[in-house]
């Protein structure tokens, strides 16, 4: 289900979606910060089965709203998000008395949690509505500064990008994304969980779109230390390793089925090369 009003312009935008929960407390700021962005003319907030106001406050801020009943997940969210765009162009904005069907956004997948510095967002946009990427992929200064990129989930969803396709990311968990319909459309079913980012890297670019990371100056709140905290790692890990696993899997199972497709048909020729030698035998007799 969707509340909120129609939006956007007849013309081709970006639409920005927001996978939220128990975020009450900052995704209104977050939308409005959003809803300034130079081209955005749509957001769209998914409440993943959120406890809290976060639903409320996002449709009070002026964002389109889309529910879980319950909890499942960023890569669920993130899909839910992109299908309500396809839905409100499709049925809210996107037909038009002239007849005419606009574009499909472009979609920018930002974090509840970026509050008033969603604001600084519009260099990831640039890229794509230009045409030199299909993808543009966050570089947020502060992190570079406090980790370095040395964490252990980053250096194996690094190394799972590298090994799959040969760049290496220095962000590669990195949700604030802008991306074209048709690269996201290329990259479903997305992975799940936290795995979600590394796995639509991947995807992105083995299907020859094109993909770039980006400096911007966002920050959002860090996920700290305590118990809770290497929880949070622990789960993210198993999300990235899983996505890469999967990712490993299918080329290795579509050479396997190509190559005994191919042993088939290679067997059927040589059969039907006997029964024709021997039937022209018979008959020669």
């Amino acid at each position: 289900m969707f509340r909120g009003e129609d939006g956007g312009p007849e013309s081709a935008g970006v639409a920005v979606v927001i996978a939220a929960k128990d975020e009450a407390q900052r995704v209104g700021s977050t939308v409005v910060a959003a809803r300034a962005l130079p081209g955005v003319d749509l957001v769209v907030v998914v409440d993943d089965g959120s406890a809290d106001r976060t639903a409320d406050v996002a449709l009070d801020a002026g964002a389109r709203v889309f529910r879980h009943g319950r909890n499942r997940g960023k890569g669920a969210a993130m899909e839910t998000g992109a299908e309500g765009v396809r839905l409100i162009e499709a049925y809210g904005s996107g037909a038009h008395g002239n007849g005419a069907t606009r574009h499909p956004r472009h979609l920018l997948f930002l974090d509840a949690d970026l509050e008033a510095t969603a604001a600084e967002a519009a260099p990831l946009i640039d890229p794509v509505t230009g045409g030199k990427a299909d993808m543009t992929i966050a570089l947020f200064p502060a992190t570079r500064t406090r980790l370095g990129g040395h964490g252990f989930v980053v250096r194996l969803a690094r190394g799972g990008v590298r090994k799959a396709t040969g760049w290496e990311p220095e962000q590669p968990l990195n949700g604030q994304r802008c991306v074209t319909r048709a690269a996201f459309e290329a990259a479903r079913p997305l992975a799940t969980g936290f795995g979600v980012e590394t796995g639509l890297t991947i995807d992105v670019l083995r299907a020859g779109f094109r993909v770039l990371e980006v400096e911007v100056p966002l920050e959002h709140r860090a996920t700290g230390t305590d118990l809770r905290a290497q929880l949070h790692r622990a789960h993210q890990f198993a999300d990235v390793a899983r996505a890469l696993a999967v990712r490993e899997f299918r080329p290795t199972a579509r050479r396997r089925w190509d190559q005994a497709r191919e042993r088939a048909w290679t067997a059927r020729r040589q059969l039907a090369g006997k029964v024709g030698h021997m039937s022209w035998r018979n008959r020669s007799k």
